[in-house]
């Protein structure tokens, strides 16, 4: 199968987010690989645009369009109608949240293949019969134009089929390990990490009062990320009397320097796309706690020495967690990250290189 020579991304914009994060590590590898990468945005705004890789073709919507009711309708006949003009060989949708694009750009006459990636489990014990029920019609009529999904696991393949009717989906393992990325050094001190949009859903809250909790003088808590959320947490703090010992650090660009200072990683979300912060801190060699918010909790946490899974909004749990693993001794770094190094960014760049050749040959 010939694999592409072009291919077209598109993103609403560059927030804070994994599947954001994980679609530009992949245009790089991509990019390194000889594959022209056009990435199309309805706006640039957004703290991940300086990972735009060098060499990629990023276009801009005119004019801009910014998240709203219908902009992702609004995205997708633009992106359709920029990719009418200047085909590509596969055009890639990052994410359930860009499902909305399909349906324009599947109406491109001659196009290129659509590949959808699935970043969020598929079914929700909170959504109930009904609601369950009614996204299924959803996604089925979003996604009838698309000529693969790329699933995380097999669960996840194996529900997109059932619901869509037809076997469409693929597995490919998140790629969110940068190829060169230093080897983990062994945690040391106190420090407790945590990473992502300063939103409820992230469960930062929940944290804060586990780490009140915890009663520890020596342990520290380091919150990396921005968001709506962030002044109402730092008052949570402070109310909670831990602004010495609670650090809000803001935006970083990188996430490695902050876990080779942290002793574990903490993921306390109400819910959860796949999560992959987790694998990012296995990688690092750091030990995970996970609230029970996504299937990527239990395709990784597969052993103690991996971390602990705790109930969604249960703080004494948390709290428990957060002390087991702060008295145990640090796990080896290096075992921690040979368990995840099948997600690395190179390996899953090739993966998809293949997918897309795949569903190439399927159009012919």
């Amino acid at each position: 199968m010939t694999r592409p020579a072009t291919i077209g991304v598109v993103m609403h914009d560059f927030p804070l987010g994994g599947t954001e994060r994980i679609a530009l590590r992949l245009a790089r590898a991509w990019l390194a690989l000889g594959i022209r990468v056009t990435i199309f945005c309805g706006d640039e705004g957004g703290p991940l645009r300086s990972m735009v890789p060098d060499g990629a073709t990023l276009v801009t919507a005119t004019p801009p369009i910014s998240r709203g009711t219908g902009s992702r309708e609004r995205l997708g006949r633009a992106a359709a109608r920029h990719f009418a003009t200047h085909p590509v060989d596969t055009l890639f949708v990052t994410g359930n949240f860009h499902w909305q694009v399909v349906p324009a750009l599947a109406a491109i006459p001659r196009r290129g293949a659509i590949v959808v990636q699935i970043s969020s489990p598929l079914a929700l014990p909170q959504r109930g019969r009904i609601l369950q029920w009614r996204f299924r019609q959803r996604m089925r009529r979003l996604l009838r134009g698309a000529d693969r999904l790329v699933a995380m696991d097999e669960t996840g393949r194996a529900r997109a089929d059932a619901m869509l009717g037809r076997a469409i989906a693929r597995t490919i393992p998140l790629p969110a390990l940068d190829d060169d990325a230093p080897p983990p050094i062994r945690a040391t001190g106190r420090t407790i990490l945590a990473a992502g949009r300063l939103i409820r859903q992230k469960g930062f809250d929940l944290l804060i009062e586990a780490f009140a909790r915890l009663d520890d003088a020596s342990a520290r808590l380091v919150i990396v990320g921005m968001g709506p959320e962030d002044a109402s947490l730092q008052r949570l703090a402070t109310r909670r009397g831990l602004d010495a010992r609670i650090s809000f650090a803001g935006f970083v660009p990188d996430l490695r320097p902050s876990l080779d200072t942290a002793r574990l990683f903490v993921l306390p979300s109400r819910f959860e796309g796949y999560g992959a912060v987790i694998v990012e801190a296995l990688g690092a060699g750091r030990p995970v706690i996970a609230s029970d918010s996504t299937p990527a909790v239990g395709d990784m946490l597969t052993s103690p020495e991996r971390g602990l899974i705790v109930p969604v909004g249960d703080i004494d749990a948390l709290t428990a967690a957060l002390r087991t693993l702060l008295d145990r001794p640090a796990p080896d770094p290096a075992r921690l990250a040979a368990s995840v190094a099948g997600y690395r960014i190179g390996t899953g760049a090739r993966a998809y290189l293949d997918l897309f050749a795949d569903a190439m040959a399927a159009r012919r």
